[in-house]
């Protein structure tokens, strides 16, 4: 599809990043939507009918096109059981702490994906994004015969081509100032402590490597952010950050207050709740086990969900995984359709300057 196609999504180029986890509820969605910016619904962590009842929850909000994302299975071989059993007792003491019990590992690996794609195939959405990999090209023609338009989240020049070759419509360049989970195809462990590419340098170097649309996303904020990732070569921009204080956003009141609160001075990628790499708000959780944390998504988020959901039930946001991207202080308790209009005024104003000072 033509850049204009992916334009015909929205009128403001602005997207709400698909949240697992609950922020992206279809009550954030659709306020995204009606006030001109496309929506995404999180499919992770959800089962097949789950993400069916919420989607239809969205359509009874806005008439406005809007997306869902999926994660793929994970590839490759299983995680070591041993290393993962070393870590299930290294966490002993915070079940005890928390008064809960571990989860189960071996709880499944594939996300109900076939499931998911089944509903998404027989009842389309506008838009499907991918997350931590690339479909098959076989699954992108399904949806292209479908008329939904896909985006597939990369991390590199070279899996964006990979993305291109395989049907995407779009691709999603993900920065190393993003928060959550980095979408890299390959979960190597000995790119750990690396510290990845930042946005910008990321979306020139993927503009010059294909001829797909893109959406720019890590770490923007403000609308001159916006500006500056469309001045790069992006298309459009995705924020997701910015959404998670939004009333209508379904985040923890603790997640929201953190992104703000002095006490949490930094951002750090981290194994230690999920066993994938993701960036989020350095608390007790993180310094404590994240070092040992080994690479064993998603086993390791199974074992630790109880955890994290007594953390939040106990309103202690030193055990809970507070996901955030390098601008989290810059996050604006806003209404959702309030914040895309304040966006786009920013985003108005900067390309103004841009352009006297071009013509001065």
């Amino acid at each position: 599809m033509s850049t204009t196609a992916l334009n015909d999504l929205f009128r403001f180029p602005i997207v709400q990043a698909p949240m697992a986890g609950g922020a992206s509820c279809p009550e954030l969605v659709g306020a995204v939507c009606e006030a001109g910016a496309l929506g995404f619904l999180a499919g992770g962590y959800k089962t097949a009918g789950g993400l069916y009842q919420e989607i239809k929850r969205v359509r009874g909000l806005t008439s406005r096109p809007f997306g869902v994302n999926l994660f793929l299975p994970p590839g490759g071989p299983h995680a070591d059981p041993a290393a993962v059993e070393v870590y299930r007792h290294q966490l002993a003491g915070e079940a005890t702490w928390y008064d809960t019990s571990l989860g189960e590992a071996d709880e499944g690996r594939d996300d109900g994906y076939d499931a998911k794609l089944a509903i998404l195939l027989e009842d389309p959405v506008r838009v499907v994004s991918f997350t931590f990999g690339c479909p098959a090209p076989e699954t992108l023609a399904a949806f292209a015969r479908a008329g939904t338009f896909t985006l597939v989240t990369v991390t590199s020049a070279e899996d964006a081509v990979a993305a291109q070759q395989a049907g995407a419509d779009a691709v999603c360049v993900q920065g190393a100032e993003a928060g959550g989970h980095q979408s890299t195809y390959r979960d190597d462990p000995a790119d750990d402590g690396t510290p990845g590419t930042g946005l910008l340098a990321l979306v020139t170097e993927v503009r010059e490597s294909v001829a797909l649309p893109i959406v720019a996303t890590g770490g923007i904020m403000r609308g001159a952010q916006i500006a500056a990732a469309l001045a790069a070569g992006a298309d459009a921009a995705q924020l997701g950050t910015a959404f998670l204080p939004c009333p209508e956003s379904g985040a923890h009141p603790l997640h929201k207050r953190a992104l703000t609160d002095p006490l949490f001075t930094r951002t750090a990628f981290t194994r230690a709740f999920s066993g994938r790499p993701a960036r989020g708000l350095v608390n007790r959780f993180m310094r404590e086990h994240g070092p040992y944390a080994p690479a064993a998504y998603p086993e390791v988020h199974h074992l630790t969900a109880p955890l994290r959901k007594a953390a939040a039930t106990s309103g202690d946001a030193q055990g809970m995984a507070l996901w955030a991207g390098q601008g989290h202080r810059l996050a604006r308790e806003l209404p959702a359709g309030q914040l895309v209009e304040v966006l786009t005024a920013e985003l108005d104003t900067a390309l103004s300057d841009l352009a006297h000072r071009s013509a001065s």
